[in-house]
């Protein structure tokens, strides 16, 4: 393991990877459980195979956690699906962690930030999943369509087997409660 590698902390990136896996969360999953259920097993995983990291930027050490993260997405997904092995699936999901990845963390993918930038959007990040958190189901999953998975709001609605108007509504209200509750927590 790199001296680097000694300077991140897995729990620091517990938000980024909940937006991840919340972002990949498909409606079979919800029958296995929470997004974060599988986030905790792969900050558990993260600490058990700590030696195993390469990499000695920040970037990396999101990537590396991004990778755990699928890889127990996947096997949840195989183990909730019961299907032999898809090499398509596997890349899919992949490619949608690595989207849903850019997204959020531009700050994280500098070569060698500081370490009170990385804090600062480690907390960001744990801030704005917790807030996510706390929204109606309905508004949550619809941000999560919308602004993490990158869909159109067509998309959104027909996945959400809504209107485009109610899809719309859904994201205007989500986004205002989703400021107000950024903005109540930073004024603690």
């Amino acid at each position: 393991m790199s001296d680097r590698a000694s300077d991140f902390a897995p729990e620091q990136y517990r938000g980024f990877l909940i937006l991840l896996a919340r972002s990949a969360w498909d409606a079979a999953l919800r029958d296995w459980g929470d997004p974060s259920d599988i986030v905790h097993q792969t900050l558990l995983e993260a600490h058990q195979k700590r030696d195993t990291f390469q990499g000695e930027t920040a970037a990396e050490f999101a990537a590396w956690l991004r990778t755990i993260l699928s890889n127990n997405l996947y096997d949840v997904g195989r183990a909730v699906h019961r299907a032999k092995r898809d090499v398509r699936r596997k890349q899919s999901l992949d490619a949608a962690l690595a989207e849903s990845s850019a997204r959020l963390g531009c700050n994280l993918s500098l070569d060698d930030p500081s370490p009170s930038k990385l804090a600062a959007t480690a907390e960001q990040l744990n801030r704005l999943a917790d807030a996510l958190e706390r929204l109606p189901v309905d508004q949550r999953e619809a941000i999560t369509c919308h602004h993490l998975r990158g869909m159109s709001v067509e998309a959104t609605a027909v996945q959400m087997n809504r209107t485009r108007p109610a899809v719309a509504g859904l994201l205007r209200r989500g986004l205002k409660q989703l400021g107000s509750l950024l903005g109540e927590r930073s004024a603690r």
